[in-house]
């Protein structure tokens, strides 16, 4: 039986990324007059993504993302040829209108819990050596981008041969990071 293809930048393994590692570049994937994005820190929380939002390259079942501080993230060239997916959504999207490739996200509400990071592809890079991704999530969430629901036994299989543990949200350290930022805006927040 073949192997369900997660990414492109995983289905022959997972390289580990280099802790000394700070920094690079994203490029589109035209073949000239490239959208180019700096990225000046190693990107956290990489993980293998099932949602319908985020951009995944031709053949891949998940995107591959990562975050990265807001004011580390700075368009270096062809800032002209990007353009927001969707405006009306949570993460802003940027895209390169010729070939289509997302570039970055950004959350521009304040008062959202992931404020203040960019969401980033980093096998856009030509460097190596930016984080490994570490999980999964919205795993069921391929079944609306077409994925027969009849697979997915399948697709959590090799998540985890791949050491990406499958969640149908964000891992649980994340999910904690939500559930804080609620409970402060209730009032419902305390420490031990």
């Amino acid at each position: 039986m073949t192997k369900p293809l997660i990414h492109p930048s995983v289905d022959n393994g997972i390289t580990a990324g280099n802790q000394n590692f700070s920094g690079g570049t994203i490029e589109c994937l035209c073949p000239s007059n490239k959208v180019e994005v700096s990225v000046g820190a190693q990107t956290l929380h990489n993980h293998a993504c099932g949602c319908s939002k985020c951009w995944k390259p031709e053949g891949a079942t998940f995107a591959v993302i990562a975050v990265v501080p807001k004011d580390k993230v700075n368009v270096t060239t062809n800032a002209n040829k990007l353009h927001i997916v969707d405006e009306s959504a949570a993460i802003q999207r940027h895209a390169c209108i010729d070939c289509g490739a997302h570039l970055f996200g950004r959350i521009e509400n304040k008062e959202h819990p992931f404020y203040g990071l960019d969401f980033v592809h980093t096998e856009l890079s030509p460097q190596q050596g930016w984080s490994a991704p570490g999980f999964a999530a919205f795993v069921s969430s391929v079944i609306e981008s077409g994925t027969p629901p009849s697979t997915m036994g399948a697709i959590r299989s090799r998540l985890r041969e791949l050491k990406l543990e499958p969640y149908d949200c964000l891992s649980p350290e994340l999910m904690d990071v939500l559930a804080t930022h609620a409970a402060k805006q209730k009032g419902t927040y305390r420490e031990d």
